[in-house]
């Protein structure tokens, strides 16, 4: 039977106003009129708060305890797509960070079954590493970062082919502009992150087929007065998507301000959350490549206290987007939904509440708590003690 779901305003992907969501057989019908009541249909009432398109996310290493690192299976990313649901993440690419080129094999051909599977939420892959810079590794373990060979370069394009969609994060001066070339044409979303590169070699990457920048302003070249840095490439270029890190830790409040304030389009920043193993799992430490990781404070550090992930749900970051940055309510919604399902060309499925779409949404209360989740209009069961 169709359902109407009534009582709350309603963000379709790029306004947000008064409304009624009518979904039927797990897809979008029809956003109505607040007071629309038509025959035949179940109705339910919420009281307040915001119904938002599930959300979506390029860069989630890890959930329910584990990490994808751990063992690239079909069966970790089922238990990462579950843990990930009960916070509204309906939609991810899972991510890989810096590993053997073995592991990296394994990652390819987990998500390649997921998605024969049918594993919920996984649109594909994202390899963040390994071919990276030692000056910018973050919590990568250097031991395994290297620049791209001839059969890294195979391997990739040969997982373009069997992949829906693939994202990899390298660094401009561990690659050559061919190799970029290579990969854009064969329609991998080619990103630059942990970089030293200078603004120069950043923008003959974009020329040469790069479309993002991962996490902006963390492990990557700062904007300099001289020297602008790949901070400064990813502001100042129009043909650049950049993720962000919203927790408050990884990028101070004003420097989110000013980045949101500077960007150039039509390129746009969205939200990412780098969640790491803890995501919906009572675990105070793990470990990523045999390095024990420690989570207090929410914050995820190596012993050295680098920063190694984030603790973060998109929940908690669109809250400082609104609280503590001042992004207006529309905007991060929208970053966590309708920005990043176009990067993955996804905006006809997921992304947006609007007619022939999949009914996958989240209700989130006035103060912006989950409430709600449902997938293809089924509700899924929601961690709504979340921070």
């Amino acid at each position: 039977m169709p359902t109407l779901y009534h009582g709350a305003m309603i963000f379709d992907g790029d306004r947000l106003g008064p409304g009624a969501l009518l979904v039927d057989r797990g897809r979008i019908a029809a956003i109505l009129p607040p007071e629309a009541r038509t025959g035949g249909v179940e109705t339910v009432a919420l009281s307040g708060g915001i119904l938002a398109p599930g959300f979506v996310d390029l860069q989630l290493n890890g959930g329910g305890g584990v990490m994808f690192n751990d063992a690239p299976s079909v069966a970790t990313l089922a238990r990462i797509a579950e843990a990930h649901a009960r916070f509204g993440t309906l939609t991810f690419l899972p991510t890989l960070i810096t590993d053997t080129s073995a592991q990296t094999r394994a990652a390819i051909n987990a998500v390649e079954g997921a998605i024969a599977a049918r594993i919920s939420g996984v649109a594909g892959l994202h390899l963040e590493g390994p071919h990276l810079s030692l000056a910018r590794k973050g919590a990568h373990d250097p031991a395994l970062i290297r620049p791209m060979e001839e059969g890294d370069l195979a391997m990739l394009l040969d997982a373009a082919r069997r992949l829906p969609r693939l994202m990899v994060t390298l660094a401009p001066e561990s690659v050559s502009l061919a190799q970029i070339s290579a990969l854009s044409e064969a329609g991998v979303i080619v990103s630059l992150g942990h970089t030293d590169a200078d603004f120069a070699t950043c923008k003959a990457a974009v020329t040469a087929g790069a479309r993002l920048a991962t996490h902006l302003f963390n492990a990557m070249s700062p904007l300099g007065h001289r020297e602008p840095g790949l901070v400064g490439t990813a502001l100042t270029t129009g043909a650049l998507d950049a993720g962000l890190i919203a927790d408050g830790i990884h990028v101070h409040p004003a420097a989110m301000a000013a980045a949101l304030a500077a960007k150039a389009g039509p390129g746009e920043i969205f939200l990412v959350t780098d969640a790491m193993a803890p995501a919906g799992a009572r675990i105070r430490r793990f470990e990523l490549n045999g390095r024990e990781i420690l989570r207090r404070d929410g914050r995820l550090t190596l012993a050295d206290g680098t920063l190694a992930g984030a603790d973060l749900n998109f929940t908690r970051a669109i809250r400082v987007l609104r609280d503590d940055v001042g992004v207006a309510l529309d905007r991060a919604l929208a970053m966590a939904s309708r920005i990043p399902a176009r990067v993955l060309g996804l905006t006809d499925r997921c992304g947006m509440l609007e007619p022939g779409r999949d009914a996958d949404f989240v209700h989130l209360t006035d103060d912006l708590r989950l409430a709600g989740v449902w997938r293809k209009g089924v509700p899924v069961d929601s961690d709504t003690n979340i921070r």
